[in-house]
């Protein structure tokens, strides 16, 4: 126990080597500029950084490294806030209720909820590694491939709560996600699935320009049809950021939990904080009495994800330096780091020294606090100015959002198709909005895809049926048929309490069925149709390639034509929207008459589809200040002053980080080949 203790102060005392401090402090910088930046992503900075770090030292390349990674997830959050743009992936849980509260004039109490719920899951999670280190080994071993995959469906059913009305529709949404992560080469067979002989299709579809397109566009075509700032209320002085530091630890309990969750749930390869963000808020959905505030500006749906996203870091170190089991992206590039510096992950990084160097894994630990801390305090300083941005006028805004939203989907893969991915799931997400179909866990699937395509073949390779009646598949089959009935039986119970005694003949009324056809049916049969032609073209896939298409893709089929049935006959919800025309009561509010929207709409998706070929023609060096230049001249009507002063700050920005200093291979115009 006394050598634990040691090599926990040893680590404390070689963090704040000065070499070693100062290098954490440059990685700091780095992952804050990383995380406000949408797409630009911790991975791919990461991997950027990785050729600086041969000549430090071990302590001091993770202190650059971890500190950059550690602080991502915390700024990605400020973006996503106040833009409504995820700073990165792991942020994009935090966009629903705390950009919610961004328009109502409450971005201080928003940022300040989540920037310090983000540093309490820091503390904990860093903590939990600690406290892990003794205990790893069979922690990780209970599970075999037939839990993991069994967890991850568990995720996705935690997840599909979040449909409010209809959580058949949030179980859908979650099978296409799955479906979705299926695009590309099988990984062992090497065969094509769905790719339409479309070669950047092979590595599938990447998570960033999916998150971007479902969240930023949609934003940004609310944003131009109000014709407002983001903020629609007055918030003068940054007002509120004590209020939501107050609101941690009203709602400690909760944070306390969703850091617990995150931690624990990071130890499973593969639940990262992409995945853990929205289990936390799931959960803090759950766990509510009043599920009718969340979507509309709970200050519970900022604490749940900024808790658990932070805290994922820990918890995913854990496998990673006990078994050499990256649990994420991040850590997989972290392991070529453990290459480069000669250490190797297991009992090398479990053991006092002088036999291993357990005081280099409890500097992580220290690195994770301390950076977090640093962070937290440098955000708190920059706040007032960062909320002002809301105050902006929308016309300002939007081009330098559509810079953000084609930047971010162009740097993750340096691929020019992403761009056209962004702005089809930025489609898809908008009219998924309009429907009341649920978002998040679409993009669970995808995330949760390829582990639980693993997990299956595995069980079914290894165990064949049998892997089904394993005690721990039985348990968390449970647990998910738990996790699907309770919410109902919950909302059954409180509608017959609030509902008013009916007579005989109201009755009958009620039971009678009228078949309808609206918009939103015509959006199920698609999701059917869809369905139904992947599985007629996974048929010549072979059974390694179309276990999991047809293992998912049948019952999510069968799923869907349920719902296409209560759309028609009128069991479900349904709103008949005109596409286009409407944009929600809290936002439109009653002074903007449908012609208003379905002209402003229609303009906005011209300037995002415009934005896009101005760039494939002229290149990014000069659409980016040419396409700001008439946005603002046209849409916006500024004047020159402002419209000049807007684009070349595009254009410097632009130039700066990612040309001059990133070096990122842009493609090049086609008008000039043309011309050539």
């Amino acid at each position: 126990m006394f050598e634990y203790l040691n090599a926990f102060l040893s680590g404390f005392y070689q963090v704040f080597a000065w070499s070693t401090f100062s290098l954490m402090c440059v990685g700091i910088v780095i992952g804050f500029i990383v995380g406000i930046l949408p797409g630009l992503g911790g991975p791919t900075a990461m991997a950027l950084m990785l050729p600086f770090i041969f000549k430090m030292q071990a302590v001091e390349a993770f202190a650059f490294l971890l500190g950059m990674t550690a602080v991502t997830a915390t700024t990605g959050d400020i973006t996503s806030v106040l833009f409504g743009v995820p700073g990165e992936p792991t942020t994009a849980a935090t966009i629903v209720d705390g950009h919610a509260m961004a328009k109502k004039g409450e971005a201080g109490r928003a940022l300040g909820a989540v920037l310090m719920s983000s540093l309490v899951g820091a503390i904990f999670g860093a903590f939990a590694l600690a406290a892990a280190i003794p205990i790893i080994r069979p922690l990780v071993l209970t599970f075999g491939s037939p839990e993991f995959f069994m967890l991850a469906l568990l995720g996705i059913t935690f997840v599909a709560s979040l449909g409010g009305e209809s959580q058949l529709k949030g179980i859908i949404s979650g099978g296409l996600g799955l479906m979705l992560a299926t695009i590309g080469l099988d990984p062992i067979s090497g065969i094509q699935r769905y790719t339409l002989g479309q070669l950047f299709l092979w590595d599938g579809i990447g998570l960033v320009p999916v998150t971007i397109g479902f969240y930023a566009i949609p934003e940004t075509i609310d944003l131009a049809v109000l014709g407002t700032s983001i903020a629609q209320r007055e918030v003068g002085k940054l007002g509120g950021v004590m209020e939501g530091v107050k609101d941690t630890f009203r709602h400690w309990w909760l944070v306390i939990r969703c850091s617990a969750l995150g931690t624990y749930a990071a130890i499973i390869p593969g639940m990262g904080a992409a995945t853990t963000q929205w289990l936390a808020y799931a959960h803090a959905v759950q766990s509510s009495p009043n599920k009718e505030r969340f979507g509309k500006g709970a200050v519970e749906g900022v604490l749940g994800p900024g808790a658990a996203n932070n805290s994922t870091l820990g918890g995913s170190l854990i496998t990673t330096i006990a078994f050499g089991v990256p649990a994420s992206v991040i850590r997989a590039v972290l392991l070529g780091v453990f290459i480069i510096q000669a250490v190797l992950p297991g009992p090398d990084l479990l053991l006092p020294p002088p036999k291993g160097k357990l005081d280099l894994t409890f500097s992580f630990v220290w690195i994770i606090i301390i950076s977090n801390i640093i962070t937290v305090a440098a955000c708190f300083l920059f706040l007032s100015p960062l909320a002002k941005i809301t105050q902006v006028r929308g016309s300002l805004i939007i081009p330098f959002i559509l810079l953000l939203i084609y930047l971010g989907a162009f740097a993750e893969k340096n691929a020019f198709e992403d761009m056209i991915v962004v702005i089809f799931f930025g489609a898809l997400g908008w009219i998924m909005e309009k429907f009341k179909w649920p978002r998040p866990p679409v993009l669970l699937g995808l995330v949760l895809g390829p582990l639980a395509e693993n997990r299956l073949f595995l069980s079914t390779d290894n165990y064949g049926a049998a892997w089904l009646w394993r005690p721990g598949v039985l348990i968390i089959f449970a647990l998910t048929l738990a996790g699907i009935l309770y919410p109902i039986i919950k909302e059954r119970c409180q509608k017959g309490k609030n509902e008013e005694p009916t007579t005989s003949a109201s009755k009958q009324q009620a039971r009678k069925v009228h078949f309808s056809f609206s918009w939103g049916t015509l959006f199920s049969a698609s999701i059917v149709i869809l369905l139904a032609l992947g599985l007629w073209q996974s048929r010549n896939f072979g059974f390694r390639a179309g276990l999991f298409p047809w293992a998912i893709g049948f019952p999510v089929l069968a799923l869907a034509i349920v719902q296409l049935g209560m759309d028609l006959l009128g069991y479900a919800e349904r709103r008949s929207v005109q596409i286009g025309m409407e944009v929600g009561p809290e936002l439109s509010g009653p002074e903007l008459p449908g012609e208003v929207v379905y002209r402003r709409t229609v303009g906005v998706i011209g300037w995002i589809i415009g934005f896009f070929v101005a760039i494939w023609l002229l290149g990014f060096s000069l659409a980016i200040p040419l396409t700001t230049i008439i946005y603002l001249k046209i849409a916006g009507r500024e004047k020159w002053p402002i419209t000049l002063i807007s684009a070349l700050i595009a254009w410097g920005f632009f130039y700066g980080l990612f040309d001059y200093l990133l070096h990122v291979p842009f493609p090049d115009a086609q008008l000039f080949l043309w011309l050539k």
